[in-house]
């Protein structure tokens, strides 16, 4: 089967991908590669792939929600990838976490509909659950780099707009410490596609504390420190 969104071709693809929501992400990150080649533009998924310390790494843009992501996984997966990272933004739902920290998670919650039943099929649900080994490192090398981060579950959220004023309390009771629109469907449709799949998100607001946003400036900068972590643990598989 060929991909319909991603008109990339075999080859173009490494098998190592960091994958972003935003384009305008991705097209930052892509200062980081060697030699970057920009080798999908359709609907604006942007997919760069260069080298990173002499191996082949892809950047690629997922877009927004499960549904989304779920086909550009689907797509990058027909053209050679094996292994992706999710490098997002992510609202924290307990006090303690400020502006500009990291969250790997290590589990994603969600709600039964959408994307996942169309995959499973019946009234299931899977462990939305990264892969072990990918987590791990991710979680020693940013531990190596002296950059705080939190490693938790996080709620994968269908609705950007549909939080009402019992939503923190709701979710953070339940044992999730962010909020967040993809990981779920990443880490689920990993498994069932036999991908390692794992993600690191930065706090870009605090819901627990009056969703006070992180400026631009400060957003990139952590952007580009964490991105370093992510391909040097991409590049480890």
């Amino acid at each position: 089967m060929n991909p319909v969104h991603i008109l990339a071709k075999k080859g173009e693809v490494a098998e190592r991908v960091l994958i972003a929501g935003d384009p305008g992400r991705v097209k930052l990150l892509s200062a980081l590669l060697e030699d970057p080649k920009l080798v999908n533009e359709n609907r604006s998924f942007l997919v760069y792939t260069g080298k990173y310390k002499g191996k082949e790494v892809s950047l690629a843009t997922h877009g927004i929600g499960g549904p989304s992501i779920a086909i550009v996984l689907e797509e990058l997966m027909m053209l050679g990838g094996k292994t992706f990272i999710r490098y997002g933004t992510t609202g924290a739902l307990i006090p303690e976490i400020e502006l500009g920290e990291y969250v790997i998670p290590s589990g994603a919650s969600y709600n039964k509909g959408g994307t996942l039943y169309q995959y499973l099929r019946d009234d299931a649900c899977i462990a939305a659950t990264p892969d072990f080994e990918l987590l791990s490192l991710l979680v020693k090398n940013f531990s190596e780099n002296n950059l705080k981060y939190y490693v938790n579950n996080v709620f994968s959220s269908d609705a950007f707009y549909a939080e009402d004023e019992d939503f923190v309390k709701r979710w953070s009771s339940r044992g999730n410490i962010a909020v967040e629109m993809e990981c779920a469907t990443l880490f689920s449709l990993g498994k069932m596609r036999n991908a390692r799949t794992a993600a690191v998100l930065v706090v870009s607001d605090n819901l627990a504390k009056g969703g006070k946003w992180i400026s631009k400036e400060e957003l990139e900068d952590r952007v580009m420190k964490g991105a370093k972590i992510i391909l040097d643990t991409l590049i480890s598989f």
